[in-house]
């Protein structure tokens, strides 16, 4: 693109923010931290899902200093419901650097800031540009798609080879004298126009210049690398009762929903009945002997690379004394205290029926 080009599209994507973007809460401060916290949140999560942790994540944590001297568990909790909980524990880790290491300020610099737990190019980007008016271009979903459909970009937007061209393609549109305005009026723009279904072309600023809208081809971009298929895993999981307690077991701090508490389980052999899975389970992870006494529940959810069916029984303390096979911890808790833990959403599907 000309720098004609080029400034034509900034001074129509700006004044199309200006009068149609959102009014969102992270969008009133440019307090870094409170920025952070949003670009975090908002990774594979929807705006109006975000929105109530936002708000309640500042209440519990108003600063760097509240996250940092914040128990991790209390900072799960928060959390819970969110998923991907990696996020959490990542900003966790980088508000203890940062207090430790940076008195409890912000870093402004990108080397700084890129060397943080779980804050990559784009947030590292999002928050110089939005919070210091540094000159980064973001690049995330929104972005990508609506670079593709403007310039024609037949390079995958899921091909990690493809990153280097969507990048060129961004630097080069930044506003570099309101670089936070500009890519969140991008990001704006894929978001409620460039859609990736059904896009809104008529009411799109740049529909004059998009090449894709010009062709009549917009449903043909962006390109995208079909996935493979989602694996299913059956998982069998018991709720163990001794007298009026139940037991529930935390996961090591790393990996998939790491931290969190559940109920103990695992997978279902492939000969094997899932309550027979289900008492050898709960043998294997917490060395007890029980007797299944009921089915509560067969509950389905979806992870980002896998999905489960989950069959969830009741079961009856029989024998034995708790050692720990893969859970780090354990307790025997009441039905009144299970609201003090943070569980992953797979088991807030159920605990209902408790």
């Amino acid at each position: 693109m000309t720098p004609k080009q080029i400034g034509q599209i900034q001074k129509m994507l700006t004044e199309w923010y200006r009068r149609h973007h959102r009014s969102l809460p992270w969008r009133e401060t440019d307090d870094p931290y409170r920025i952070w916290v949003s670009e975090v949140m908002l990774q594979q999560t929807q705006v109006q899902t975000v929105l109530p942790y936002y708000q309640k994540f500042l209440r519990d944590f108003p600063n760097v200093k509240a996250l940092a001297n914040a128990d991790l568990q209390a900072v799960l909790k928060a959390w819970e419901g969110l998923g991907y909980y990696a996020r959490a524990r990542n900003m966790h880790r980088s508000a203890i650097f940062i207090l430790e290491e940076k008195a409890g300020i912000f870093p402004d610099s990108w080397d700084v800031l890129r060397k943080l737990p779980g804050i990559g190019d784009y947030i590292a980007s999002a928050v110089l540009s939005i919070a210091f008016n540094q000159p980064y271009a973001v690049l995330d979903g929104n972005v990508k798609r609506v670079l593709a459909r403007l310039n024609e970009i037949s390079a995958p937007v899921n091909k990690p080879s493809s990153y280097k061209i969507f990048k060129e393609i961004a630097d080069d549109l930044l506003d570099r004298h309101h670089p936070g305005r500009f890519n969140q009026a991008l990001m704006e723009l894929g978001a409620l126009v460039c859609k990736p279904k059904k896009p809104e072309c008529n009411g799109c600023p740049l529909r004059s210049i998009c090449r894709a809208n010009q062709a009549e081809h917009v449903d043909q971009f962006p390109k995208r690398i079909k996935k493979p298929r989602t694996p299913l895993h059956n998982i069998a999981v018991g709720v163990v009762y001794k007298n009026s307690h139940m037991l529930i077991t935390r996961r090591k701090p790393e990996g998939l929903l790491g931290g969190l508490w559940e109920f103990p389980g695992g997978k279902i052999g492939k000969h094997e009945r899932p309550e027979q899975a289900c008492a050898r389970e709960i043998k294997e992870e917490v060395n007890l002997n029980v007797a299944i006494t009921g089915h509560i529940a067969q509950i389905k959810h979806a992870y980002t690379h896998f999905k489960i069916i989950m069959d969830v029984f009741s079961c009856r303390y029989l024998s034995g004394d708790i050692r720990l096979k893969g859970p780090v911890d354990f307790r025997w808790i009441t039905l009144k205290e299970i609201d003090q833990y943070p569980f992953p959403k797979a088991n807030h599907k159920f605990m209902h029926l408790l």
